[in-house]
């Protein structure tokens, strides 16, 4: 019989630890996990790593996050071991960091008026759906979609289009309801808005380093937006 020997990733190990120990100090539905701070502590991981766990264990309903009041147990039974969530959302962002720079950086090199025409208007239907995740979400993928497939690489924009699609994760999307919002559309907005003005310029290290700069500040917004605490 085959079996996956892929590592488990990092975020469904901390799950586990969780999992292991609430049921060591005898906790059961209702209870009250330790603040983030705490649990981060006791257990010995990184703060992303942990709030990936709490969420990844929110999907699964292991867990319930109250917003300003804490995290506390679900009604359904721990079961170490179990994965229904998909890659780490930091992680996806860091992939995409390293792809993504390189085709801004091209694109620059390459871009068409059409090109810019189409990001253009990409940029006025995202900033009209600022208060509505669900078009901002399309609309974000769309620019980036766009971006890499106005380089004339086919590959590059298939590769684009099926990366972004994992966005769309359980995991991604609870990440999405706890982080992201008018405030955080508005600066992605912005961080757009200079990836296509340097393609424009026709500088590829600007469009580059913007690029990079957005993809960093949407992992720097999950891991310090509150999640639960005051």
């Amino acid at each position: 019989m085959l079996t996956d020997a892929r590592p488990r990733r990092q975020y469904r190990q901390v799950a586990d630890q969780i999992l292991g120990l609430a049921s060591g100090q005898g906790l059961g539905p209702g209870a009250r996990l330790p603040s983030e701070r705490d649990l981060a502590e006791q257990l010995g991981v990184s703060r992303p790593s942990l709030r990936e766990a709490l969420i990844a264990l929110e999907v699964e309903g292991h867990v319930e996050i109250r917003m300003g009041s804490g995290v506390y147990l679900g009604a359904r039974p721990p079961e170490p071991g179990a994965d229904q969530t998909g890659e780490s959302p930091l992680e996806l962002l860091q992939a995409r960091c390293i792809i993504e720079s390189a085709i801004a950086e091209e694109a620059a090199r390459r871009a068409t008026p059409d090109l810019i025409a189409r990001l253009d208007r990409n940029l006025a239907e995202m900033g009209a759906a600022v208060h509505d995740t669900p078009v901002a979400i399309r609309t974000d993928g769309e620019f980036h979609i766009t971006l890499a497939s106005g380089i004339g690489n086919a590959v590059l924009g298939s590769l684009t289009e099926n990366i972004y699609a994992r966005r769309l994760s359980p995991l991604f999307a609870q990440f999405s309801t706890h982080f992201e919002g008018p405030r955080t559309w508005r600066l992605a907005l912005a961080e757009h808005g200079a990836i296509r003005d340097a393609i424009a310029e026709g500088d590829p290290a600007a469009a580059r380093e913007a690029m990079r700069h957005h993809l960093t500040e949407s992992q720097r917004r999950f891991i310090e937006g509150r999640l639960f605490e005051r």
